[in-house]
């Protein structure tokens, strides 16, 4: 059969191009498909069009999944310090955006074409806009054959596509506009796998209407917080929005959190509240509280605490009841969000293939020998930060080098 090859890759994001990649520099026979008519989409739009391609501090305390060891492995054979060689190898100048977060100084293509390049340089054969139909384990048990059509046209004749080794690299259900899809999921399914439940990660969080008419005047608006859910914490940006919150902090703080859970808001995190307080109390009693408040907060979100609080009166005026009554509000906002922006916006996936089945080493599926599973479609989601990228390169590497 013309169409044979040693390995093929479903999926040529990030995981897949670094699979393929991996593979043909060991002289592997590799086909790349995707349905889409471009390589790398998700590359392309990350990190506001600059791709935070890694970060400088990659530790297993920055993924989650239900398996926290999985990750340790591949996260440690092929570190962040080897994409950045591979990077300046390109001669991609980068920066760091203050938090060991790595971008581009251009736009993402230089990843993209970093990729792309080195496909080129190693022969593997790319094919996009393809769709799979069919994928069933050769009649001698070894191996697989794929039935695909290529195009727009659904309806067109089949073509047929046998390999050894297949690799899933199918991401999850995030960003469905870049073509993302519960495809990687229906394949783990067929042969066998258990799927943790799915969710939408690093997503902008949403309020019930009875909110969001309190908060009208703020969206646009934006303030350093600490936010902490479910034990865990994370200093940033906030971001008021139309329909809820969103900033660094916020996206963060998704993936931990579960409806009907509340959120505890630090507004002024670095910051003694009630020695503030009392201080201004002393020395500038004749101000207003609101007045005070727009010191450290735009007008519209001091205007709004002072509703909130129900007080807007004169420093003087202010008892030790109402200091403390006021750090409290300001240290420990609680608001309850009514649920996801959704997967229309979130960056990643949260859940996926159970990793308790597959190979932390190889990424073989303990259920069907020559299937692999990498990236997004597992079980494994990184903080904001380059640390799902990371998880692709490492986890592509990985399969790459026994495929």
């Amino acid at each position: 059969m013309n169409n044979e090859y040693q390995a093929i890759i479903i999926g040529a994001g990030a995981a897949g191009l670094m699979c393929a990649i991996t593979a043909a520099k060991r002289g592997r026979k590799v086909l790349l498909l995707d349905h889409s008519n471009k390589i790398g989409k998700k590359i392309l739009m990350s990190g506001g069009g600059r791709c935070n391609f890694t970060n400088y501090s990659i530790e297993p305390e920055n993924y989650l999944s239900t398996n926290p060891h999985f990750c340790k492995s591949a996260l440690t054979r092929y570190n962040q310090w080897d994409f950045i060689s591979l990077v300046e190898k390109y001669a991609i100048e980068y920066f760091d955006k203050g938090q060991g977060e790595l971008f581009c100084k251009t736009n993402s293509k230089a990843i993209r074409d970093l990729l792309q390049s080195e496909c080129q340089k190693n022969a593997v054969k790319i094919q996009l806009k393809t769709s799979i139909k069919e994928i069933n384990i050769n009649k001698d048990g070894e191996g697989f054959i794929l039935q695909t059509t290529s195009g727009s046209d659904s309806s067109s004749d089949l073509d047929s596509y046998a390999c050894h080794s297949l690799v899933v690299a199918t991401g999850g259900l995030s960003i469905p506009t870049m073509g993302a899809t519960g495809f990687g999921y229906d394949i783990a399914t067929q042969f066998g796998h258990q799927i943790i439940t799915t969710a939408p990660a690093l997503s902008p969080l949403t309020f019930d209407k009875k909110w969001l008419e309190k908060t009208k005047q703020l969206p646009g608006n934006s303030l350093q917080i600490r936010v902490t859910c479910d034990g865990q914490s994370f200093l940033d940006a906030m971001l008021f929005t139309h329909k809820g919150l969103s900033g660094p902090a916020i996206l963060q703080i998704s993936s931990y959190w579960k409806p009907g859970k509340p959120l505890l808001i630090n507004l002024l995190p670095e910051l003694e509240v009630l020695k503030w307080l009392t201080e201004n109390k002393q020395n500038r009693k004749d101000i207003l509280l609101k007045t005070l408040l727009a010191t450290k907060f735009s007008q519209a979100i001091a205007e709004y605490l002072c509703s909130d609080i129900g007080l807007n009166i004169k420093l003087k005026q202010l008892e030790i009841g109402d200091l403390k009554k006021i750090e409290k509000r300001l240290t420990e906002w609680t608001v309850y969000p009514a649920g996801f922006e959704g997967y229309r916006v979130a960056e990643v996936t949260i859940g996926g293939i159970n990793t308790d089945e597959i190979s932390s080493k190889t990424f073989e599926s303990s259920k069907q020998k020559g299937l692999y599973f990498i990236g997004e479609v597992l079980d494994v989601t990184g903080h904001l930060g380059g640390y799902n990228f990371q998880w692709a390169w490492a986890s592509g590497h990985a399969a790459g080098l026994v495929i």
